[in-house]
């Protein structure tokens, strides 16, 4: 790592921005290869072997109850654990986003399958609550709602600009995956924002920049906490962490609009600094250099590394039939701290 600048984090250490080297992607950089995997007739088979087992174990109002579904030991599933290790390493050590393609729903579509998800979710890691509420599986559509404070925008038809899930959580989760049952008549495309690049892009051009997003502000928690808590969250842009093997690994909390939002919340006026650089952060991560696009298709699972991509979906027209309208379902997954929303401070 080279072009390093100490400054003061936010518990007074003297760090580092660093240029990270080794996971930094630019959009020409991926092929199809790098992130699909296809699952093949032996996955298939295990995978449609689990979905019987469990509709002998569970009734149909029980398919979508995450605490009633464990993968157990006594579904071995060897060609589908190999499969998920490859995706696994993808998201890990790879791009840091992989596609598995895809579960067998073209005709039609059972419940069964979102129990299944759910299971291929736990060689992930840990699923956690996605609510304050406890809700564990998300479902993503529009629901005719009006996008506004307090209604999230993955519950309407709007563009979401690159972001992070749960940018202002206490533990955020380490990995998000999406189960696609319908994809939209027309839009509703995935970008994918390789963080390391942004990031050492504001650090060559912007140094200034960089250091106050690794100082921390303001973040909105879009009304996911308890009465009498506080309705921001104060943390930083960016930070760094480091892996299993001492690799100094970027941690972001990507969402200008929540930061824009947190300071209006708590009353707050924003530092000129810190305007600076979120509209840095706005102009660079929309030159398409920096993201890659990809649809999923119906029966796909994305699974992406929330640390250290940002996603994007562009606006999206529905189906006119209730049953085509686009649907997806999401969990998250988190390897540290409870199952909770809210974990444990990371």
């Amino acid at each position: 790592m080279d072009n390093t600048t100490q400054f003061l984090d936010c518990s007074g250490e003297v760090c580092e921005v660093q240029q990270f080297q080794n996971n930094a992607w630019l959009a020409n950089d991926i092929e199809t290869a790098d992130y699909l995997t296809v699952l093949e007739e032996p996955v298939l088979e295990e995978l449609q072997a689990l979905a019987e087992s469990l509709k002998k174990e569970l009734p149909p109002e029980f398919y979508s109850t995450p605490t009633a579904l464990t993968l157990s030991e006594q579904h071995t599933l060897p060609h589908t654990r190999a499969a998920f290790t490859k995706i696994r390493d993808t998201v890990d050590s790879g791009i840091g986003f992989a596609v598995a393609d895809r579960l067998p729903i073209e005709d039609t579509f059972d419940e069964i399958w979102v129990a299944v998800f759910w299971a291929l979710g736990q060689l992930m890691g840990q699923p956690v609550a996605q609510k304050h509420n406890g809700m564990m599986i998300y479902d993503v559509h529009n629901s005719g709602a009006k996008f506004e404070y307090g209604i999230r925008g993955s519950v309407t038809d709007v563009e979401l600009n690159f972001h992070t899930d749960n940018a202002f959580g206490q533990a955020t989760p380490e990995y998000v995956g999406l189960f696609c049952r319908h994809p939209a008549k027309e839009g509703g495309v995935s970008r994918f924002c390789n963080l390391y690049a942004l990031h050492n892009d504001i650090g060559k051009r912007y140094p200034k920049a960089l250091e106050r997003l690794y100082q921390p502000m303001y973040y909105d928690r879009q009304k996911e906490h308890a009465e009498n808590d506080a309705p921001v969250t104060w943390a930083p842009y960016f930070s760094a962490r480091k892996d299993q093997g001492g690799r100094a690994r970027l941690r972001a909390r990507a969402n200008v609009s929540l930061v824009r939002k947190g300071y209006e919340v708590a009353g707050i006026q924003m530092d000129a600094p810190l305007k600076e650089a979120l509209g840095i952060v706005d102009d660079v991560s929309q030159q398409p250099q920096y993201w890659y696009e990809a649809s999923l298709v119906k029966g796909q699972i994305q699974y992406l590394n929330n640390q250290e991509i940002g996603h994007y979906r562009s606006q999206f027209t529905d189906y006119d039939q209730p049953e085509k309208k686009r649907h997806l379902y999401r969990l998250w997954h988190r390897n540290h701290g409870h199952w909770s929303y809210h974990g444990q401070s990371d």
